[in-house]
């Protein structure tokens, strides 16, 4: 994993990126859009399931609500279909592009090839490395990576601890900021000692679980916490930790605030989330989107440093939000998580017991 790549440069933008939304499932065409058509690719759908859940619908509702005419596809994680997606989308009239890229050289070239033919790019969720993208827009991943230190630490305390990190695919450029802000918040700490590292290549969670298991052979057990970059890998240590009876006494981090993550924190077996509101990066990239459609400037509140690029990016940056116990009733009164679906059965009782009535 490579640290310190990028310097990000932010302010709280949230409350002025709001982009009025409806439901629909196709873009509606008006004399203003007729200028050309806003294409969005997404990367897959077992790293998170944010993409299909709640981004493909944000941008949508966000998209119809401006009146313009969208396509948004996902490449399933496979870079040939992602660039032939690219490809087509150019063909059939796209004039602005959104790319949320499965690897930095795939994401790079669709760029290229775009600019050649005239195409505005946007970088969704993650920097190309390499890019030419003209706007990127995502939250800020070194204070991401900064909450999930600050989490652990806050579940750890002041004791002597031996941590190990998994962290999220290496050809990620997100995975390595979030581990770089984890670094930044518990190297400081001298009672910590980084016992294991390893990147968890795809986002896998089955080689989470491998990789985890592994590392708790090789300490012998002595592990005392666990920086997982997201929560579909905190959920694959847990797994582990279960198998071995130390579930619930060791603390696992985690990133989405998912459902299973959430559940996860609620029966005390993950020390906490970091939450993303999606629905404020899916409203920017649209308003970003629309405003090139139009021919306009997009607004941004900094830039971000694309060191192979040798350029800075502007961007749009969003701050999370660290999510424990106490505060999940917050991502389910933003309706990113239903109560319904997060209380049913025995948790009807944790609910209750973390304010969510």
């Amino acid at each position: 994993m490579r640290k310190g790549i990028l310097g990000l440069t932010a302010v709280s933008a949230a409350a002025a990126l709001t982009l009025t939304a409806c439901g629909g499932e196709s873009g509606d065409t008006s004399s203003e859009a007729s200028k050309g058509k806003i294409g969005v690719i997404l990367p897959d759908t077992k790293s998170s399931v944010r993409y299909e859940n709640f981004d493909r619908p944000y941008l949508e509702q966000a998209f119809k609500a401006a009146g313009v005419e969208y396509d948004i596809q996902n490449a399933e994680g496979d870079t040939q279909r992602f660039q032939t997606i690219a490809d087509q989308m150019i063909t059939n009239g796209v004039t602005v592009l959104v790319v949320d890229g499965i690897d930095s050289n795939s994401a790079a070239a669709v760029q290229r090839k775009a600019q050649q033919q005239g195409v505005k790019t946007i970088d969704y969720d993650r920097l190309t490395l390499g890019g030419v993208a003209d706007y990127y827009v995502s939250f800020d991943n070194v204070k991401v990576g900064e909450e999930l230190g600050k989490g652990l630490q806050k579940c750890l305390g002041d004791k002597e601890a031996n941590i190990v990190y998994l962290n999220g695919a290496a050809t990620d450029n997100n995975a390595t900021l979030f581990a770089q802000g984890a670094h930044n918040i518990l190297d400081k700490v001298s009672k910590y000692k980084k016992v294991a590292e390893q990147a968890v290549p795809n986002w896998d969670n089955q080689q989470a679980a491998t990789i985890f298991e592994q590392m708790w052979t090789q300490q012998d057990g002595k592990i005392d916490g666990v920086l997982a970059a997201n929560d579909g890998v905190g959920n694959a240590a847990i797994s582990i930790l279960k198998k071995n009876r130390a579930a619930g006494k060791i603390p696992v981090t985690g990133q989405d605030a998912t459902l299973e993550g959430l559940q996860n924190i609620l029966d005390g077996n993950q020390c906490m989330t970091v939450y993303k509101p999606v629905k404020q990066e899916a409203e920017a990239a649209a308003k970003l989107a629309v405003a090139l459609l139009k021919g306009e400037k997009g607004q941004t509140n900094g830039t971000v440093h694309d060191p192979e690029g040798k350029r800075d990016v502007p961007s749009v940056l969003l701050d999370p939000i660290p999510v424990f116990k106490e505060n999940v009733k917050q991502v389910v009164d933003d309706g990113f998580i239903k109560k319904e679906e997060l209380c049913k059965g025995d948790y009807a009782s944790k609910c209750k017991d973390a304010g969510i009535q």
